[in-house]
């Protein structure tokens, strides 16, 4: 139970993590699919969607679909008929391959991998940016040099250096795709996060930067992967007067309904990060002197700061477990842990979460490798030898919490909300 409980008020109405904010642009666009009753997959709103976010992103094509998890699928569909040609009926396009995934995401990176029949093998986590380890991917293709595909994952909108995970798939002769799901306005260098994997995806789900209710893109820069995509996001019909098939397909389209939001939220992007920094920046400002970091900013980057989460130092962690669902810990005078920090933002009817548990963690991952930067992080404990491998990713899991960022709250809300996590280390 949070400590001085009862001298915080709870805000009246909630404060979430991240929840969409509308501007009345989007109505008109919906309203238009409605009136000209184009209520289905085609329409000028898709079309428009298209053309904005290859032009945001800095590609030539994108293609609407029904959300991110669906364009990160058709990604790596189209990475694997590229690869290694295209599989016999129920038959996936990676059955039997290795995979090096992002270790530290939400599963939606991955799943698409599975899907196909792929075999994840998932590489820490860089302390100094939270994404995907350069130097652990290098030692991931000594490991396993036969690997052809990466899937890199955008944390929280702060990204790490994308372009260095690009160099090194070249240099292996693998393809790299890009998820960008959080990372939509981020840059690396001035350059588009979305623009650096051969093929790769944005999402406008609910709580992002900008949103739809649902949706994504998949951004590539081949006009026939483009096509492709389209063909198989509707059901794979081949171009007769009825309904042929001549390879699998599925029903991804987006509705030219929710292409209507998006298409009136594109143009309030920008204005969407300068929110999310200000957040950003009173969070780093209110916490100073307490033993937390704010999420790393790599070199080079900017993020668009969609979430902001704090880490705390080591030797500030009080007591604490958890297991597959609960957890537990014991409270410390100058120290706390994310659980204690979580429960003390929703006494006050906020909302945050937990950093993204590590997919090597996960009940149906467990016995997957997952590579670190001096190699596997698997059978790494020997009662005759001392040390074990450094684990980066649970580390952070760990130490790390999210803290409601969503840019309608008030400097008044996120003042006290700084108030209350400060109130956990005394």
């Amino acid at each position: 139970m949070f400590k001085r409980k009862g001298e915080f008020t709870p805000f009246e109405s909630k404060v979430w993590l991240a929840s969409p904010t509308m501007h009345g642009e989007e109505l008109k666009y919906v309203t238009e699919a409605y009136e000209t009753n184009w209520m289905s997959t085609v329409g000028k709103n898709i079309n428009e969607v298209e053309k904005i976010a290859a032009e945001k992103a800095e590609v030539k094509y994108a293609v609407g679909l029904s959300c991110c998890t669906a364009a990160l699928h058709l990604c790596v569909k189209l990475a694997g008929e590229r690869l290694y040609g295209k599989p016999a009926i129920s038959h996936g396009t990676l059955e039997g391959k290795r995979v090096f995934c992002s270790d530290m995401t939400f599963d939606a990176t991955l799943n698409p991998v599975v899907y196909e029949g792929g075999i994840p093998v998932f590489i820490d986590t860089e302390a100094d940016s939270w994404n995907m380890d350069p130097v652990a991917l290098e030692k991931a293709f000594e490991l396993y040099p036969d690997v052809r595909l990466v899937v890199s994952a955008e944390l929280y909108g702060f990204p790490g250096r994308m372009d260095e995970i690009k160099k090194i798939c070249e240099k292996h002769g693998a393809l790299l795709i890009e998820d960008a799901a959080e990372a939509m306005g981020a840059t690396i260098d001035g350059k588009q996060c979305g623009s650096f994997g051969d093929y790769s995806a944005v999402s406008y789900n609910g709580n992002k930067i900008i949103t739809g209710s649902s949706g994504g893109c998949l951004l590539t820069n081949s006009i026939e992967d483009a096509n492709k995509a389209r063909k198989w996001s509707t059901q794979a019909r081949e171009n007769a007067a009825w309904y042929q098939h001549e390879e699998v397909g599925y029903n991804y389209r987006m509705s030219n309904v929710i292409a209507g939001v998006v298409r009136g939220q594109y143009g309030y992007l920008e204005e969407h990060i300068r929110q999310k920094k200000a957040i950003y920046e009173r969070y780093r400002e209110g916490l100073k002197g307490l033993p937390v970091k704010m999420n790393p900013i790599t070199e080079g980057t900017e993020p668009n700061y969609w979430l902001s989460a704090l880490i705390i130092d080591p030797d500030a962690m009080c007591k604490q477990v958890r297991d597959d669902s609960t957890a537990m810990y014991i409270s410390e005078h100058g120290k706390s842990c994310p659980t204690e920090i979580l429960e003390a933002i929703s006494s006050i009817n906020a909302e945050g979460r937990p950093i993204w548990k590590p997919m090597h963690m996960q009940p149906m991952y467990r016995m997957h490798e997952c590579i670190g930067r001096e190699g596997s992080l698997r059978c790494r404990t020997n009662a005759y030898i001392e040390g074990s491998a450094v684990d980066v990713g649970a580390d952070i899991f760990a130490r790390g919490v999210c803290l409601p960022s969503d840019n309608k709250m008030t400097v008044e809300h996120q003042s006290k909300i700084i108030e209350v996590i400060r109130a956990c280390f005394e």
